[in-house]
């Protein structure tokens, strides 16, 4: 039997020490390290010189294109779901949930299960509630009638062993991967060997079964997948469900996809029956835009394959302090900054003694660099006092040096401004060749120095500069 000694494993990034320290040298993360068990020496037959060693099975090939049919995906009819997945869950694969404490996440894959239900088997196994609890939420959402298999189970074990048979369910919920242990690993549920081990195991049966695994998973007060970084490697597809305590939008977003494209979004809407599905996100965004008012710009951007409409709002004011303050919600801080400088060093419009605040109305989360055309025109808008045109919708990526660079599907984003009933674009220019073929009626307006946009404010602007 070999001996056994423990070591210290970061919670936060899965690195491991001899001895405990107050701060983990691999990320830099403070109390992070709990102590687990460690076996010491390798497996019998692999170092030991040969005098136990096993032969290995020979492993057998097979052509890439196969003659087994594959099996459909399952459709839930939730579309915003349906969506982000790529069209449907894949059998035998897995997908990782992950969101902030009281975000949505167990309501969403509660509605998601009793969807699913009606045209499959599927198991709702929760770790973190009792049965009569997961009823009460049932009954709050209007779905308590509908036939799921409900489970309250922690033990890996026991999960391995109901699934591991042909009549196994189709689609696996496990709420959440942090609560399931393995009783052959001395540490507590929600450590770094856990929850690896615990993952491995279910996989592994899953796609042995062909059973679509879902697994919920925690996040630390960063916002990350709590646990080892290699649990999202170990999946096939990783979701985050996104939104502000304040407002009633939650944004399913991929990060990950084995089987569809990534960085596609869901809109949910939370109400009393859980959360409904938005179907077209521009014009819940754009419901309370008053078109008239200085500091925001309408902002025509993609989220994975589908255009997205979103206000853009700046306030900049005089400062009172030494410091002029920069705010951001809903935008990279680093990338205001960048902008700003721009527009300072370019086209000599200066924002230093201004506090500068900016914000992406509707509580969504903008990423991709074709918003700094809209930023900087909100605030110039806000500095000036001049609107932007109320029917215009602005996009394009911003140089250090001064110039708009184009961005990916000018069409599908002036397509989705026209449906709305926006007459003008502002944009770089874009190619002539016709492969991004832009819709009929709509007025552009296309710059390829930032310099460009100051005349919409020149009367005002001029005096700054």
């Amino acid at each position: 039997m070999a001996k056994s000694s423990s070591h210290y494993v970061c919670q936060t990034c899965g690195a491991s020490f001899p001895k405990w320290g107050g701060k983990c040298e691999a990320c830099g993360a403070w109390n992070s390290l709990v102590e687990e068990a460690l076996a010491e020496g390798p497996p019998k037959g692999l170092n030991d010189g040969g005098k136990h060693r096993n032969k290995g099975r020979s492993i057998s090939f097979v052509p890439l294109k196969g003659e087994k049919k594959h099996l459909p995906r399952y459709l839930s009819g939730i579309g915003e779901f349906d969506r982000v997945v790529g069209g449907g869950l894949v059998p035998g694969s897995a997908t990782l949930v992950g969101g902030d404490p009281g975000i949505g996440k167990s309501t969403l894959l509660l509605q998601l299960v009793c969807k699913l239900a009606q045209n499959t088997r599927v198991a709702y196994i929760s770790g973190e509630e009792a049965i009569d609890q997961v009823r009460l939420r049932a009954e709050r959402l209007g779905v308590a009638d509908v036939a799921c298999d409900l489970a309250s189970a922690t033990a890996v074990r026991d999960i391995v062993a109901t699934l591991d048979h042909p009549d196994a369910p189709n689609i696996l919920i496990i709420d959440s991967i942090q609560t399931m242990y393995v009783d052959t690993i001395d540490s507590a549920p929600g450590t770094v060997a856990q929850v690896r081990t615990s993952a491995q195991e279910l996989i592994r049966v899953a796609k042995k079964r062909d059973i679509a695994i879902i697994l919920v998973g925690h996040v630390t007060k960063e916002g990350t997948i709590a646990g080892p970084r290699v649990l999202e490697h170990m999946v096939d597809t990783v979701l985050y469900l996104e939104g502000e305590r304040g407002h009633q939008f939650r944004i399913l977003r991929t990060v990950k996809n084995r089987f569809g494209p990534t960085d596609e979004i869901g809109v949910f809407e939370m109400q009393e029956q859980g959360l409904m599905e938005v179907h077209n996100p521009s014009a819940l965004f754009l419901a309370d835009r008053h078109g008239d008012t200085s500091g925001a710009a309408v902002f025509a951007g993609m989220e994975g394959t589908r255009p997205v409409l979103v206000e853009i709002q700046a306030l900049v004011s005089p400062s009172s302090y030494g410091t002029p303050r920069r705010a951001v919600i809903g935008w990279d801080t680093g990338r205001l900054a960048m902008v700003l400088a721009v527009l300072e060093a370019r086209c000599g419009v200066v924002f230093g003694n201004n506090d500068v605040y900016l914000n992406v109305a509707g509580g969504l989360r903008v990423t991709e660099p074709a918003a700094d055309l809209a930023v900087a025109a909100a605030l110039l808008s806000s500095l000036t006092g001049v609107a932007v045109p109320a029917e215009a919708v602005v996009f394009g990526e911003i140089g250090l040096s001064g110039e708009v660079r184009r961005v990916a599907q000018p069409d599908l984003r002036l397509k989705e401004a026209a449906k709305l009933g926006f007459s003008q674009a502002i944009l770089p220019k874009t190619d002539k060749s016709g492969k991004n073929k832009l819709p009929a009626g709509l007025n552009t307006v296309e710059i390829d120095r930032l310099q460009g946009l100051l005349p919409l404010f020149q009367t005002e602007a001029g005096a700054q500069k």
